[in-house]
C-alpha cells in the first residue's frame, strides 16, 4: 500500500489521508446518525440533492450602543433551496449577559411575533405545529451563553427571517469598554455515558467543519456608537473593521469586505471615552408599574501595599485535544509571564489535566528559579490531547495541602469546552474557605459561562486571552490585581428613597478596574442618595452618589430586562449550590413576567396556516458549526462515544476500500495522459 501511495501525486496523497482520518474519525466522533452518544461529530456533505443541508444562509447583526447599555438586534435567514421539506435546527452562542426579550419571524408578507411559554409548554405546541404541517419557530436557551434555534415545515423556496432582540450592560476595565458578540459555540467534551462529565443533552450533539473551513452562511455586523462624551481608541481586535466617526461623540463600525465568513471566533470591538475617569451615577426609569434602577460606582484607585502577605498559587491548566496548537501555546506564554513573575517568598504547583491529571509535585513548592524553569519545562513538553476532565482536576487541586500562613489562590487556564459548569460552580463555591480562584479563558471562541461562573462562585475576576499578544496584558492585569483588593468587604445603603429587590444581594471583593454594579426598584419619589463603604488599601472607602429625581425616564424597558437577567443568575447561582430545583418556579415566573428567555422558558412563533400537508416527508437538518479559530480537529476525536472503537478488520478494510479508490483516481490520470 505504501509502495502505491509512493507513486502518487502528492495532491492525491493527501485526498487519501484526508478520506481516511475522516472515516476513522467517524466512529470515534460518535455520529449521531449511528450512535446517540450527544457528542460533536464531523459534518459530512450529503449525497441526497433533494435535501439542502445548509439552509442558514446569512446572519446579520445590528447593535445600538448608548451610554453603557448595547441593543442587539440579530436577524437568521434560513433558505430551503432544496426540493423536499425541512426542519432546520441551528445551535449559536450568546452573551453571557445578555437579556434575550424578544423574537420575531417573517415567513413571506406574514410576520409572526413570538410568544413566551413555559419550556416544556413551548416543545409540545411546536411539536403539535410541526406534526400539523405549520411553520413554527422554537428558541431555547441551553446554557446562558448557549442557545438553540429549530425552525420546522420549511417548504421548497421558503425564505424565513427570524429577528431576536437582547439588550446587556458593558462596563469599563481599566478606562476600556468592550463589546463582545459571541458567534460561534466550541465543541464540548461530553464525556464517558455514564460518567459525572457526561451530560445527556442531545444540543452538545452538533455537526462541525473540519479545521480552516469556513462556514458557507454570510456573516455581517454593524455597530452604531453614541455617547454624551467624546469617543476615542475604536478598534478591534478580533476582526477588520471599516470606522466611520460622523462626530466625536458619534461613530459606525461595520465589519471589513474581508470577513464575510469571519463567524468563526468571537467579534470584539474595544473603545475609550475622553472624560478623565469614570463617574459614577444612578440611571433610574419609571414604568406603569414598577421603578427600576441601576447605581454604577467609581471603583478606588488602586493603592499598592507594602504589607504584602506571602501568597501560594495553584495553577490548573488544561492540556486536552481542544487545547491543540494555538490555544495551548498561547496558555504556554500566559504561564511563562504569571510563574515567571512570582516573588521569592511565594510558593506554586501546577496541575495539568486533559483525560487524567499530572501534578508538579506533592505540595507547593518555593518560586525558586530552578522550580520555576522546571514548572515550565514540563508545560512545555505537552501538545494537547485526550479529554476534558474538569471535575476531577479541580476536586485534586482544591484538596492539596495548603499553608495557614500564606493566601492561595487557584488559576484556572482553559478553553472551557466542556457541559459540566453548574457541578464545577458549586464544587468551587463549596471550598470558598480555601481560597480565591481566577478563571483564564484562553482561545478566539472562549466558553464565556464557565469562565465568568469560576471567577464568580470564586470570588476572583475572569480574564478572557485572545491571542498570544493578550497573554502579556492579561498577565500583567492579574498580577497587578492580587497585589491587594480594591475594596474589601463593599456595603450599599441608601436614603431619601424607598428601594426593594437590590441585586446583588451581597456585593463580592472588588479586584479589577471597574466599577460596582447594583440593580434594584423603588418606590415614592426618586431622591436622595446612595452610599458605598468598604475598606481599601489605604484604609476606610466611602462614596455617596446622589439620585437625581429629573433624570428618571418613563419606560426604560431595558433596565427592567436587566434586573430581571442579574436576579435570574443570582437564582441559578443558589440553585447550583443547593443542587436541586428549589428556585425553578422563581426564575420560570420571571421569565414569563419580564418576556426573558430562561433556562425554563421559551420564545414560540407558530404560523396557524397549514403549509406542508405530508409533514412525515419532511428532514431534519443540523447546521453545521465552524470550528472556532485557532482550535484543530483534535477538539472532535478527544469525545468519547457511546460505541466501541473501530475493530482491527474495520479499519483494514477502510484501507482497502481508501486504496481502491485511490488506484482508480491513478488509473484515470494515467489514461488522460495517454
Amino acid at each position: 500500500m505504501f509502495r502505491y501511495l509512493s507513486c502518487a501525486g502528492p495532491r492525491l496523497r493527501r485526498r487519501f489521508l484526508l478520506l481516511c482520518a475522516l472515516l476513522l474519525a467517524q466512529p470515534l466522533c460518535a455520529m449521531e446518525e449511528t450512535a446517540h452518544s450527544e457528542s460533536p461529530y464531523f459534518a459530512v456533505d450529503s449525497s441526497d440533492p433533494q435535501l439542502d443541508r445548509l439552509p442558514l444562509k446569512s446572519t446579520q447583526v445590528e447593535v445600538r450602543v448608548l451610554g453603557v447599555i448595547a441593543d442587539v438586534r440579530i436577524v437568521q435567514q434560513y433558505r430551503n433551496e432544496g426540493s423536499r421539506p425541512l426542519e432546520a435546527r441551528y445551535v449559536f452562542p450568546g452573551s453571557t449577559r445578555a437579556a434575550v426579550y424578544g423574537m420575531t419571524v417573517r415567513l413571506g408578507e406574514r410576520e409572526l411575533r413570538a410568544q413566551i411559554r413555559e419550556k416544556q409548554k413551548a416543545q409540545a405546541d411546536y411539536q403539535q405545529a410541526k406534526s400539523a404541517g405549520k411553520t413554527a419557530a422554537l428558541l431555547e436557551q441551553q446554557r446562558e451563553n448557549v442557545f438553540q434555534m429549530n425552525v420546522a415545515n420549511i417548504l421548497p423556496g421558503d425564505v424565513v427571517d427570524v429577528e431576536l432582540r437582547y439588550t446587556e450592560l458593558l462596563l469599563p476595565e481599566a478606562g476600556t469598554y468592550r463589546f463582545v458578540f459571541p458567534t460561534v459555540v466550541g465543541p464540548r467534551y461530553n464525556g464517558k455515558p455514564g460518567s459525572e462529565s457526561h451530560k445527556a443533552e442531545p444540543w452538545v450533539s452538533t455537526p462541525y467543519l473540519p479545521a480552516g473551513e469556513l462556514a458557507r452562511d454570510s456573516f455581517s455586523l454593524q455597530v452604531d456608537l453614541q455617547s454624551p462624551v467624546p469617543l476615542s481608541g475604536i478598534a478591534s481586535p478580533s476582526h477588520r473593521i471599516e470606522l466611520q466617526q460622523s462626530a466625536p461623540n458619534l461613530a459606525q463600525v461595520r465589519l471589513g469586505a474581508q470577513e464575510a465568513h469571519g463567524n468563526n471566533r468571537d467579534f470584539v470591538l474595544d473603545y475609550q471615552l475622553s472624560s478623565e475617569r469614570f463617574e459614577s451615577g444612578v440611571l433610574l426609569s419609571r414604568g406603569a408599574e414598577e421603578n427600576f434602577f441601576l447605581a454604577l460606582v467609581a471603583p478606588p484607585q488602586q493603592v499598592r501595599s507594602e504589607m504584602l502577605v506571602p501568597r501560594e498559587y495553584i495553577f490548573v491548566v488544561d492540556i486536552s485535544g481542544s487545547m491543540h496548537g494555538f490555544p495551548l501555546d498561547t496558555a504556554k506564554r500566559l504561564l511563562q509571564k504569571l510563574i515567571g513573575r512570582l516573588r521569592p517568598v511565594d510558593t506554586f504547583n501546577v496541575l495539568l489535566f486533559s483525560g487524567s491529571s499530572t501534578l508538579l509535585a506533592p505540595q507547593s513548592q518555593a518560586a525558586t528559579p530552578q522550580n520555576i524553569e522546571q514548572a515550565l519545562a514540563m508545560l512545555d513538553t505537552q501538545m494537547g490531547s485526550g479529554g476534558t476532565e474538569l471535575l476531577p482536576a479541580l476536586r485534586q487541586a482544591l484538596a492539596t495541602p495548603s499553608d495557614a500562613e500564606r493566601a492561595r489562590s487557584f488559576i484556572v487556564v482553559t478553553d472551557g469546552y466542556v457541559t459540566v459548569e453548574r457541578e464545577a460552580f458549586a464544587l468551587v463555591r463549596n471550598n470558598l474557605d480555601k481560597a480565591n480562584l481566577f478563571a483564564f479563558g484562553i482561545g478566539s471562541s472562549v466558553n464565556r459561562l464557565l469562565i465568568e461562573g469560576l471567577a464568580r462562585a470564586g470570588q476572583g475576576e475572569p480574564f478572557v486571552v485572545l491571542n498570544a499578544e493578550s497573554a502579556d496584558e492579561q498577565a500583567e492585569r492579574f498580577r497587578q490585581m492580587i497585589d491587594a483588593p480594591l475594596l474589601a468587604n463593599p456595603q450599599v445603603s441608601f436614603s431619601g428613597v424607598e428601594v426593594y429587590d437590590v441585586e446583588p444581594p451581597q456585593l463580592p471583593d472588588l479586584f479589577a478596574q471597574r466599577p460596582l454594579v447594583v440593580f434594584g426598584k423603588w418606590r415614592g419619589e426618586a431622591a436622595g442618595s446612595m452610599r458605598v463603604t468598604g475598606r481599601s488599601a489605604s484604609g476606610p472607602y466611602q462614596v455617596e452618589v446622589p439620585i437625581v429625581p429629573t433624570e428618571a425616564q418613563e419606560e426604560n424597558r431595558a433596565l427592567a430586562y436587566l434586573w430581571a437577567r442579574h436576579k435570574v443568575a443570582t437564582l441559578t447561582d443558589e440553585e447550583t449550590l443547593g443542587g436541586d430545583y428549589s428556585y425553578s418556579q422563581a426564575i420560570l415566573d420571571l421569565g414569563l413576567k419580564y418576556s426573558l428567555l430562561t433556562a425554563y422558558t421559551s420564545f414560540i412563533a407558530i404560523d396557524e396556516q397549514v403549509r406542508n400537508p405530508d409533514p412525515a416527508q419532511s428532514s431534519e437538518v443540523k447546521q453545521p458549526l465552524p470550528l472556532p479559530q485557532g482550535v484543530g480537529n483534535q477538539s472532535i476525536g478527544t469525545f468519547v462515544p457511546s460505541t466501541p472503537e473501530p475493530s482491527a478488520w474495520a479499519m483494514l478494510l477502510i484501507a482497502a476500500l481508501g486504496m481502491g479508490w485511490l488506484l482508480r483516481q491513478r488509473t484515470r490520470q494515467l489514461e488522460r495522459q495517454v
